[in-house]
């Protein structure tokens, strides 16, 4: 009987923690095209309209998915068929299964249940990230091998070589935060920075690790291929790797650039900023440094965690796409210096620093 209702438990919270991952990813392509308008003074989509209503634009993602399905699904006749039908799958199903490690609460009593409020909770799950975060590799160059173009060839080992870079930068800025927490699962990572520091800070990432933050963030945006490290896509150079696709397999691509926003927004939330916590909330309540306390209910607690966790998560989605329209694009050159011969050194001379201040305080 436990066994059936862990089974439902865990299919219940993965229907609806990627079902309304799934929806604000839709919803982040009309964002995207939203805060351009602003930043170029236009007004943005705002035509599609379902029976005269048109919202500000807000039925376009639906017309866009409408549209996808729709259009002719071309292949080239010198394409690679399988490896050019699997590598849409290649980059989407990665991004997709990094979700079931995020935690987006604490744990919540379901008929005397203590339900976890994340997929897996797996005790290296900082690593499953990294592992599976490579994984999306494949899928960026089988996308341009396996379209016999040489544009799109030329697009695919762009992506590439930047993403095999930024992975090495984005482990070592996480190296300082498993040494500092004692921890590589996600879930005590966001336990550990509900403690305080001095008795009234509370002890986030970005507090403990301001240059990993940085850093993190940077790498984070170049391995997510996003302005302004956008090079596999220059209009006036070359298409990108997935220039031959079209209809869904198309889309299965652009849902995982948006996906991946997403995923960004929630590690930068749950690895610097705290993750579900709001600073002092305990389990009972607020607990403030002065002595003052205000109780409250268990279910009140759990959805304010998870309301924190959401709105985190939607200001650092939002910071991306502003980031994306508000910066000049890198020439490929200073792409790669800037990961080999500035962020790696900084990842490297951090995890230094945590060391020595960690032995000089007596924590190793």
């Amino acid at each position: 009987m436990d066994i059936l209702l862990f089974a439902g438990a865990a299919a219940a919270k993965a229907l609806v923690f990627l079902g309304a991952i799934m929806g604000f990813t839709g919803l982040l392509t009309l964002a995207e095209r939203k805060v351009s308008a602003l930043m170029q003074d236009r007004i943005g989509p705002n035509r599609a309209a379902v029976f005269g209503l048109k919202l500000n634009g807000l039925f376009h993602p639906a017309a866009d998915a409408i549209k996808m399905i729709f259009k002719e699904d071309f292949v080239p006749g010198r394409a690679e068929k399988l490896l050019f039908t699997l590598a849409p799958l290649f980059a989407l199903v990665p991004v997709l299964a990094l979700f079931a490690v995020i935690p987006f609460g604490d744990y919540v009593m379901v008929f005397g249940y203590k339900l976890d409020l994340l997929i897996a909770d797996l005790p290296l799950g900082l690593f499953f990230v990294l592992a599976l975060s490579g994984m999306a590799i494949y899928g960026t160059f089988l996308a341009g091998w396996a379209s016999k173009n040489n544009f799109a060839l030329l697009g695919a080992m762009r992506g590439a070589a930047q993403m095999v870079s930024y992975e090495v930068v984005l482990g070592l800025t996480l190296v300082g935060l498993m040494m500092i927490y004692g921890s590589a699962a996600l879930q005590d990572m966001v336990r550990a920075q509900g403690a305080l520091l001095f008795g009234c800070v509370p002890a986030w990432g970005v507090v403990c690790q301001p240059l990993a933050f940085i850093l993190f963030l940077t790498a984070a945006i170049a391995e997510n291929k996003r302005g302004p490290f956008d090079l596999v896509e220059g209009e006036s150079e070359i298409i990108g790797y997935f220039m031959e696709y079209s209809s869904m397999r198309f889309a299965a691509f652009m849902f995982a650039e948006f996906a991946e926003i997403v995923l960004v927004a929630m590690l930068t939330a749950t690895l610097f900023f705290g993750g579900w916590q709001v600073p002092y909330l305990y389990e009972t309540g607020f607990i403030f440094p002065g002595g003052g306390a205000l109780s409250l209910n268990h279910y009140l607690v759990s959805a304010m965690q998870v309301a924190a966790f959401s709105a985190k998560t939607v200001f650092f989605a939002w910071f991306l796409l502003v980031v994306r329209w508000t910066l000049p694009r890198f020439r490929f050159d200073q792409l790669m210096s800037l990961c080999w011969k500035a962020l790696l050194p900084l990842a490297l001379l951090n995890i230094l620093l945590t060391g020595a201040v960690m032995l000089a305080l007596g924590k190793l």
